[in-house]
């Protein structure tokens, strides 16, 4: 079994790799003397047995992390988890599947479709979730995915894997608030999130979050490479509860927006 240290590097690697190449440069530009904390990192699944929330979440798991909420997205047919482990500077880990059932019949057959092409086996291996995408698939299929649901879209063409990792603004001494790491990044010619506005929650709700929008990278498809939106940089601000502690929660209308950011 992999270790935690082990987990999260082969994630970030991926990500940084593959589905974000963005994100190296945006840590050079906010590391300071410590290595950046990590808040979360979130993954994306379909919501069949054969791949669910369950399963994605079961590596981590299996390395004492625990089920803390839940979350339902209605208008766009999803449900998610968040999980923590005891040792408070680990990442909290957000999973999210898309509920098959209150989408339409062809966008399900297609679905089915694509997880038909994996044995079993594939997802009991630990490692599938930063393996990518273990089915083929051609390019009118991912549109035609796309005009129904931008998550199936996302997920069918990149498989598994962090959509995003997220920078703990309240470790950083020379930014204390996100509208300065906006800021920032718009000053060296990263997009910015705006749906819901640049920064979505506020204090009354304990959660400030923002977020780039996705890079554009290129995807094998079975009739060629094409530029989609991949993975985006998350950057989230806690605040104290009244026994002190940092909220370490979600706030579902502000996920709901961060959802946004790989929409081309």
């Amino acid at each position: 079994m992999e270790s935690i240290t082990q987990l999260f590097d082969s994630l970030w690697h991926d990500y940084s790799q593959r589905l974000c190449p963005s994100a190296v440069q945006i840590q050079r530009l906010l590391t300071e003397d410590v290595a950046l904390l990590n808040d979360h990192i979130a993954l994306r699944s379909f919501g069949l047995p054969k791949c669910g929330l369950a399963v994605v979440a079961a590596p981590f798991i299996a390395l004492g992390y625990q089920p803390q909420a839940k979350y339902h997205f209605s208008a766009k047919k999803l449900y998610a988890e968040y999980f923590a482990h005891q040792n408070p500077l680990l990442p909290k880990v957000f999973i999210s599947e898309l509920q098959l059932g209150g989408c339409s019949a062809e966008l399900q057959l297609a679905v089915r479709g694509l997880l038909d092409q994996v044995d079993d086996d594939y997802f009991r291996q630990p490692d599938f979730v930063y393996g990518g995408r273990p089915w083929q698939l051609d390019f009118a299929t991912y549109q035609f995915l796309a005009a129904e649901s931008e998550y199936a879209a996302w997920v069918a063409a990149h498989g598994f894997g962090a959509n995003h990792f997220t920078v703990s603004i309240n470790q950083l001494e020379q930014f204390t608030c996100l509208e300065e790491v906006n800021h920032l990044l718009r000053h060296n010619q990263f997009v910015i999130n705006q749906t819901g506005g640049d920064i979505k929650g506020d204090a009354t709700v304990m959660l400030e979050q923002s977020a780039t929008m996705a890079d554009e990278v290129g995807v094998s498809f079975r009739d060629g490479v094409y530029k989609i939106p991949g993975g985006f940089y998350e950057f989230a601000k806690r605040y104290p509860q009244p026994n002190g502690e940092l909220y370490s929660g979600f706030v579902t209308a502000s996920a709901d927006k961060i959802f946004e950011s790989t929409n081309s």
